[in-house]
């Protein structure tokens, strides 16, 4: 380990990816369909479409992905080249469960994921897994719609006893839901929370009931405390934490409209999924939100014992970017991660229109450090890009290096603040399928995957120029950027 570095001894580098996104293999070995199989391709410009059943001539980019089932020795490799010390990675419920309510898991597949772990081991790759990343089993959306429904608690929790067991001395950091946020967003019903409701199959404008939503998302925290209590049953070693979509959002100007909107969007969309998982209640302010928004909720006492008793060990969260929110309806808007805002005049943004923040990225590990006082890690961070293959096959992703850079730098800075923080891994360290708009050319990746939106390609590995500039950073502990 290089000496004298701001980032800790033992930092967990890494990258970052989702199984229905870059798996593929979607219905071999006795695998069902998840929410994500039933989702067609899309661009920035055509939204998604939600099928329920798979219609042939239709693009389904889960389907295939970019075929990490058959490959996985190959990608790990690769992780293990740019020296990766963790992971992250997702199980696919369907695969251990293909209904989700089964009796039996799947022997097949939980031997895949053996596999997979013995070839992390090899090189001492730690994982690092989200146990329901986006890819629900969809009979449970067709048969209870989805976390809708108490009975779904129920189901997780079989199938987390499962995978605990099957892998306790083989895992030890896990994440209970991706982005558990996004159930308070009408965009989450689907993604996050299995909800199918009635009226339109447009992924981006599914018919929104709040009183369902936020109700399943009750369902979620409960499922996830029960988790966490059951894996420190089962192995007290287990480091179990959740995982939020971050919205960052600032006041576009210092009236105090502007102020108190950014202030209640904040709490909403951060601060009340945050306070269930670690503190193990509802916040203050939830009340009040619930009441205008003619949400009652169904919370049982054993609910509210059950929070308290499952507090996650860590806080992990996705980091791209920030908004701005204003009481102006008139100001330019700008696209983001589930959710949008108002245009920054001060930023820069991608190409998809994703606001560029690094100094955002260390305001938001002191407040939440602040607020929570444990371990946090960013587990997905990143900019999503149109790459080009140069007639000499070389990928010269200057502006991803930038952008990582510009962020690692303030990590650095939070660290001096005093934040604990344990990780980093950026997503999609390797190319794979976008969840929202399901396209390939928005990559993320160190590794191009030779695939185009459309689902035609070699499916071939290819280092970026990124690649080498990450093992870099790695092997210098983030001091060489």
């Amino acid at each position: 380990m290089i000496k004298n570095t701001v980032f800790p001894e033992g930092f967990l580098w890494g990258g970052a990816t989702a199984a229905n996104q870059f798996e593929g293999a979607w219905n071999v070995d006795g695998k069902g369909a998840s929410t994500s199989d039933m989702l067609t391709g899309g661009t920035h410009t055509i939204p998604r479409k939600i099928t329920r059943e798979t219609i042939e001539g239709l693009n389904y980019p889960s389907h295939e992905a970019i075929d990490f089932y058959h490959r996985y020795k190959e990608d790990i490799a690769l992780f293990a080249e740019m020296g990766f010390k963790t992971f992250r990675m997702s199980i696919n419920w369907t695969r251990i469960f293909p209904n989700g309510n089964d009796e039996v898991p799947n022997e097949a597949e939980l031997k895949f994921y053996d596999d997979v772990f013995a070839e992390l081991k090899k090189y001492n790759i730690e994982p690092l897994v989200t146990i329901s990343h986006y890819e629900m089993p969809f009979n449970l959306t067709k048969e209870y719609n989805g976390w809708a429904s108490r009975e779904v608690i129920d189901f997780y929790v079989n199938y987390c006893n499962v995978i605990f067991n099957r892998y306790k001395d083989v895992v030890k950091y896990w994440l209970t839901f991706n982005e558990i946020n996004c159930g308070t967003m009408p965009l989450g019903g689907y993604l996050g929370l299995g909800i199918l409701n009635e009226g339109t199959e447009d992924f981006t404008k599914q018919v929104d009931d709040p009183q369902i939503r936020f109700q399943a998302l009750h369902h979620q925290f409960v499922a996830s405390a029960r988790a966490v209590k059951l894996g420190h049953e089962i192995n007290p070693d287990f480091k179990i934490g959740c995982m939020l979509a971050y919205m960052s959002n600032y006041a576009y100007t210092c009236n105090p409209e502007d102020i108190i909107l950014a202030q209640q969007k904040n709490q909403i969309a951060n601060d009340l999924c945050g306070d269930v998982q670690v503190r193990g209640e509802y916040p203050f302010f939830a009340k009040r939100y619930f009441e205008e928004n003619n949400i009652k909720l169904d919370i049982t006492e054993e609910d509210k014992k059950v929070l308290k008793e499952g507090c996650v060990d860590y806080y992990t969260f996705s980091y791209y970017m920030s908004n701005c929110v204003s009481h102006d309806p008139e100001l330019e808007g700008t696209s983001g991660n589930l959710m949008g805002g108002v245009k920054n005049p001060y930023l820069s943004a991608s190409d998809w229109g994703w606001q560029i923040d690094p100094i955002g990225l260390r305001i938001v590990l002191n407040d939440l450090y602040g607020r929570y006082q444990i371990p946090l890690m960013i587990v997905e961070n990143g900019l999503g890009a149109f790459d080009k293959v140069e007639e000499d096959g070389s990928i010269n992703d200057d502006y991803r290096i930038d952008y990582l850079r510009t962020h690692i730098n303030e990590m650095k800075e939070a660290i001096k603040d005093g934040v604990e923080l344990i990780g980093y891994t950026p997503w999609g360290c390797i190319d794979l399928v976008s969840a929202s708009t399901g396209e390939m050319e928005k990559r993320y990746g160190f590794i191009y995957v030779d695939k185009d939106n459309e689902g035609k390609g070699t499916l071939e590995r290819r280092k970026k120029k990124s690649f080498d500039w990450y093992k870099k950073v790695i092997a210098s502990n983030g001091e060489e950027l």
